[in-house]
C-alpha cells in the first residue's frame, strides 16, 4: 500500500482505546493469469478472507448492497458492538467486490456510500469513521456533525 494509506490508517488506529482497538490483517491478492476469470479470482479472494476471520468473530461486510449507516446509526452500533464484547470483522473486498461466501457469513452489511472508492480508501474512511462513532460516543469534540 502506498505510504498515504498506510499512514492515514494508522492515524486513526492509534487514536481509538484498547476496547475499540482496529486490527489489520491483510490477505494477499489473488495474482491473475490468463485463464483466472473475475468470478475465479473473487472465488479464491473470499476463501482466503473467510480463512483468515478470527474465530468467534461476527462478521460485517463492506459492500455497496449494504445498509448506508449515519454517524450517528454508526455511533450506535458501535455501542452495541462494544457492549456485547465480541470481536467484529470488518471484511474490505478487492476490485471485484467480495465473494458470495463472505456476504453469506455476514452479520450485518455496510455500505460507505453509492459511490465507488478504492480499495486503499476504504480503509482509511473506515478507521475514521470507526473513530468518528467512537469520538461521538464519548462526547469528544472530534464529531462537530449537526
Amino acid at each position: 500500500m502506498a505510504d498515504w494509506v498506510e499512514e492515514g490508517y494508522a492515524e486513526y488506529a492509534k487514536r481509538l482505546p484498547a476496547d475499540c482497538r482496529l486490527n489489520l490483517v491483510e490477505v494477499d491478492p489473488v495474482r491473475r493469469s490468463k485463464g483466472t476469470t473475475v468470478a475465479l479470482a473473487r472465488q479464491e479472494e473470499g476463501r482466503r478472507i473467510l480463512k483468515a476471520i478470527p474465530k468467534g468473530a461476527v462478521v460485517v461486510a463492506l459492500d455497496r448492497g449494504g445498509a448506508c449507516w449515519s454517524t450517528e446509526a454508526l455511533s450506535r452500533q458501535l455501542t452495541d458492538w462494544l457492549a456485547d464484547g465480541l470481536d467484529r470483522a470488518l471484511l474490505i473486498g478487492g476490485p471485484d467486490g467480495l465473494a458470495e461466501a463472505c456476504l453469506a457469513r455476514t452479520a450485518h452489511c455496510w455500505s460507505l456510500s453509492a459511490l465507488t472508492f478504492p480499495h486503499p480508501l476504504v480503509r482509511v474512511i473506515v478507521a475514521e469513521q470507526i473513530y468518528r462513532a467512537w469520538s461521538l460516543t464519548r462526547g469528544h469534540p472530534y464529531h462537530r456533525g449537526s
